[in-house]
């Protein structure tokens, strides 16, 4: 494993990008009601990203198809975008990274369509905290693995689970570096934080179990059980005595 550290000049290039990401999310919001298509949303997002300056990462990376992922109800990520409507009650992940000045920024939320049920809107809100949970043990000396306990044991008292072959990832000049950064795990474990590293935290939260499958596409990810999934995600930076994050405004 090679972690690339960044230095304090790379980080604030870094959070330009980052905070294009976010904004996109911001944007889209408005948009993300009952009939409207997630190829609608998928425009939408990419000519934003364009009269930016910007370049939307995920489009033809690794042969993805699109310029965001759009992940509906029991997809648990990399969704593709396609003429397919939501429907009120639905919920949607939409995943947004752009590469801006030769950095990428990455970040994602999920979104109620309409009124949902308290079920949807419960798993919603543990998704968020549980990336809270993590992003907050990030500091220079902790370990990875009191990344991934923090979700873990935050997310399976709460009743749901943590899927376990998608992670987050170091990010920068390229979409995805080391390291690897799973949601789960023990306390002391795992590689040291150190100043400077930059990675994403970004669970994907289950309602019911956390084995998923893998569609015929190559890329779209649903749970096995056919139940809800969501997920936020943030970019952040190790600091000497914290974290920074990088896709939140300051």
């Amino acid at each position: 494993m090679s972690i690339v550290i960044k230095t304090a000049e790379e980080i604030e290039i870094m959070r330009k990008s980052c905070l294009l990401a976010s904004s996109v999310l911001d944007m889209i919001e408005e948009y993300i009601v009952p009939g409207v298509s997630t190829e609608k949303l998928n425009q939408l997002c990419h000519d934003y990203i364009i009269e930016h300056n910007a370049i939307p990462s995920c489009l033809d990376y690794k042969g993805f198809p699109k310029s965001i992922c759009t992940s509906v109800n029991q997809c648990v990520c990399h969704g593709i975008p396609d003429e397919s409507v939501l429907k009120t009650g639905d919920i949607i992940n939409v995943d947004v990274t752009v590469f801006l000045n030769e950095f990428h920024g990455d970040t994602s939320r999920t979104y109620t369509v309409g009124k949902t049920s308290r079920a949807a809107r419960d798993l919603i809100s543990a998704a968020k905290e549980s990336m809270w949970e993590g992003i907050r043990r990030v500091k220079a000396g902790a370990h990875f693995g009191d990344i991934g306990y923090a979700v873990q044991s935050f997310v399976e008292a709460k009743g749901y689970s943590v899927v376990r072959e998608y992670g987050g990832h170091g990010i920068g000049r390229k979409f995805h570096e080391d390291p690897h950064v799973v949601h789960y795990g023990r306390e002391g474990t795992g590689p040291r934080l150190e100043k400077g590293m930059v990675f994403t935290i970004e669970p994907m939260i289950n309602a019911g179990a956390a084995d998923i499958i893998l569609l015929d596409d190559g890329w779209t990810v649903e749970t096995r059980d056919q139940k809800l999934s969501a997920q936020f995600e943030h970019t952040v930076a190790v600091t000497e005595d914290g974290v920074d994050i990088l896709t939140l405004p300051q």
